[in-house]
């Protein structure tokens, strides 16, 4: 029997859905409706600006792509660089294998292979790439763009600011022209090129992050320039290039937390890099210029104290006897304010300025003495050897001589800058390890830059003339336990005899 009620229900069920397909039907028609006329709104002026800066870009890559090459290096690990069965030597296992090692065959030593980049600056095969990359290398083979390789040979190579010059017999290659790293300015758009994990010629794009970064603790003259291209492992030595293609930075470290790329990277200016290559091509050696003064950053006491109107400039604290700057009548207690009309920012900065200035060239500094402003000139010299090995010439620093248990390790006493800068607290006793010798027992032991030695076979040091006296009275042959801290760590590391 038909039912009235239940039809009409039933029809009004399907009446009730149709209008909601139809309202579904009808937003998704306006929807796409609404995409289109506003992908229409984008003008073809637009469109066109943007094509051409994406092809402008692509262009600038591949000119400057064919000069990074793919450095690989190998040298020769002895056992007692990396042996992990150097336990085997302790007394307790020697009660039960005796002499006799319980692995004959371990090798007494084996190859090892690194990979990095670097950047053809000339077209008969010099090559800038960072020192890190090439020390210590026995063979270093060289890979272009179009698959030839070559053997390297090393030109020279300066640790202080990280930068090695090498070179491979060749003509006609592809280099990148120098640009001017001292105009660059902060936002502009910046390639890294390099060879990330053997990956061969990879470009990133980022822009300068900052200028001028020092006291970053990777090397001895820092005038980084901070940028976020992404610089991982293998990019080392590669070519930072601006939009015009040309070479302003070497990049040569990241900060990282984990390894990897986090936003953070450095690259020394192509003012230094080509400043130091020079001088080593020319020379063999970097030859730097010297003022001779002890310098302390401007604090906020000290500029009250001195009449230093801003945190910027170098106090003087001490004037090396016969030095430029003595001659020159510089004194302490000077505030340095201007280098040949440039403001000096701060240690750092001046420091870098004194050692790119050509040897014999006569400087106007500008300077505060009893608060008030005097100009004098000052003729630079070279950098004494002496001072230059140890890197005292405007930081003074200590190192052992050599025959002591601890040669190889330059310390300084704890300042508020070197606490800062190693992320110690102010007031701890101890001496800070600046620098550690490659290849020297105490790199072997694992001492390492930034450590706080504290303790000498268990006798407390305070003071680098305490470290001083302490180290010198221990020989070659004698065996050493230092007390250190890293990284807010207490552990103890031994000093093996020769």
């Amino acid at each position: 029997m038909f039912n009235k009620k239940r039809f009409a229900i039933s029809a009004l069920f399907l009446l009730a859905i149709g209008v909601i397909v139809g309202l579904v039907i009808s937003s998704r028609l306006d929807l796409m409706t609404t995409i289109t006329a506003r992908s229409s709104q984008v003008s073809p002026k637009s469109i066109e600006t943007l094509s051409q800066l994406s092809d402008a870009l692509s262009e600038v890559a591949g000119v400057a792509m064919p000069a990074i090459v793919n450095i690989s290096t190998t040298r020769v690990v002895k056992q007692s660089e990396q042996n992990p069965f150097d336990f085997f030597d302790d007394p307790f296992f020697r009660r039960f294998f005796g002499d006799q090692s319980p692995h004959p065959n371990v090798p007494k030593e084996h190859k090892e292979q690194s990979l990095g980049s670097g950047v053809i600056v000339s077209d008969d095969g010099y090559i800038v790439t960072n020192n890190h990359v090439v020390e210590k290398a026995q063979e270093i083979k060289v890979l272009l763009t179009n698959k030839r390789d070559y053997k390297a040979k090393v030109i020279g190579a300066d640790p202080k600011t990280d930068i090695a010059v090498i070179k491979i017999d060749a003509t006609g290659l592809p280099a990148l022209p120098w640009g001017d790293s001292n105009k660059l300015r902060v936002g502009e758009i910046v390639f890294a090129i390099g060879n990330p994990f053997g990956l061969n010629s990879t470009l990133t794009m980022g822009v300068i992050s900052a200028v001028g970064r020092a006291n970053v603790g990777i090397a001895d003259y820092e005038d980084f320039i901070q940028t976020d291209a992404a610089i991982n492992p293998g990019n080392s030595g590669g070519a930072l290039i601006n939009a015009k293609g040309e070479l302003v930075g070497i990049n040569t470290a990241i900060v990282s937390r984990t390894g990897g790329y986090q936003g953070i990277g450095f690259a020394v200016p192509s003012s230094m890099a080509r400043q130091v290559m020079e001088s080593l091509i020319k020379y063999k050696k970097v030859v730097r210029g010297w003022l001779g003064v002890s310098i302390q950053e401007v604090t906020s006491d000290l500029a009250e104290e001195f009449g230093v109107k801003d945190l910027k400039g170098a106090l003087v604290s001490g004037v090396m006897k016969g030095s430029p700057a003595e001659k020159a009548g510089i004194k302490q207690g000077d505030v340095l304010l201007k280098f040949n009309g440039k403001d000096v920012e701060d240690t750092g900065h001046l420091r870098n300025m004194v050692s790119q200035t050509p040897i014999g060239a006569k400087v106007k500094l500008g300077m505060l003495r009893h608060k008030k402003e005097i100009e004098v000139e000052v003729t630079i010299a070279e950098l004494p050897k002496k001072l230059g090995e140890s890197a005292a010439d405007e930081e003074p620093e200590d190192a052992v001589e050599e025959g002591t248990a601890l040669a190889g390790i330059t310390v300084r006493d704890l300042t508020p800058d070197l606490a800062k800068r190693f992320g110690m607290k102010e007031g701890e006793a101890g001496v800070v390890v600046v620098r550690v010798e490659p290849g020297s027992r105490a790199f072997e032991a694992g001492i390492q830059p930034g450590d706080l030695i504290m303790q000498i076979n268990q006798k407390d040091i305070s003071s680098v003339e305490e470290y001083k006296k302490a180290a010198g009275r221990i020989k070659a042959k004698d065996r050493t336990l230092l007390l250190i801290r890293r990284k807010g760590q207490d552990l103890f590391l031994t000093v093996k005899p020769e």
